[in-house]
């Protein structure tokens, strides 16, 4: 298996899974595969931190700490708890990171830089982006040296902001960082009771043919109620449909970045 694959999760939008899908398919890879995965938390509104045990106001150090230089890597790496599943812990910071960016030079490598000595250190990085194409998401495409991976809802017809999201990953590719690919679309909050849902996934999977991932994760109250309880869908409801899916995307995820066979 190759080391260091760094990949960004993201979507302008939010509210599509992106912190559901780092957690849980991070548990899986850890779990399941015996992957060591390091999850880093690059949004403000901390939501991986706290969906994995860690409380944004006591974990220090964190994803400011790490980009600001205030730390070493390592010294920002927490334990989950889960064998092989590690966090940078995100901060409210984060969010006065924007403008205090914008005076740094080639500020849109700093997580990349900041990411750069533990690149030996796990077999992937998944990179939790904020529901928006600012500077820190820049920062997240710049270092996603192995791919995007892009949650969308089955809720509306999202083609408009998709688009617009592959066109920003294409001008990241075409200005920044020419390995960035996007590794698929991962469909999520189906829901097999309604025609909408159905008819969504065949809409995206019409415009990005090759991109959709064959797993597709449901609407699930153990998926929603998994983060109050501070932890992956593995340890709260391991035999729900939303495990099975997540783990599902995880292999599909590891066979697409090549590290299994598909």
């Amino acid at each position: 298996m190759g080391q260091g694959k760094v990949v960004a999760i993201a979507n302008q939008k939010g509210g599509v899974g992106k912190t559901t899908t780092a957690v849980n398919i991070g548990a899986a890879l850890a779990r399941f595969l015996g992957w060591r995965v390091l999850i880093v938390d690059f949004d403000p509104q901390c939501n991986a931190t706290s969906s994995l045990g860690a409380s944004p106001a006591l974990a220090q150090p964190n994803a400011y700490a790490l980009i600001s230089g205030q730390c070493d890597p390592t010294a920002a790496i927490l334990s989950t708890g889960v064998p092989g599943l590690y966090l940078v812990p995100s901060s409210p910071d984060l969010a006065g990171a924007e403008v205090e960016l914008a005076t740094v030079e080639e500020r849109e490598r700093v997580l990349a830089r900041s990411l750069a000595p533990l690149a030996g250190s796990f077999d992937v990085t998944l990179v939790d982006c904020p529901p928006s194409l600012g500077l820190l998401t820049l920062n997240a495409l710049v270092a996603a040296q192995h791919g995007v991976l892009i949650p969308v809802q089955c809720e509306y017809l999202p083609l408009e902001g998709l688009t617009r999201l592959v066109a920003t990953i294409a001008s990241v590719r075409r200005l920044y960082n020419p390995s960035l690919t996007i590794v698929g679309i991962l469909m999520t909050m189906y829901d097999a009771r309604t025609r909408l849902s159905a008819e969504v996934v065949d809409e995206v999977r019409r415009h990005f043919p090759k991109l959709v991932f064959e797993a597709v994760i449901p609407r699930s109250v153990r998926l929603s109620e998994a983060p109050s309880r501070g932890c992956d869908v593995y340890a709260h409801a391991p035999s729900s449909a939303g495990s099975e899916s997540y783990l599902a995307a995880a292999r599909e995820f590891a066979a697409r970045l090549g590290m299994m066979p598909s």
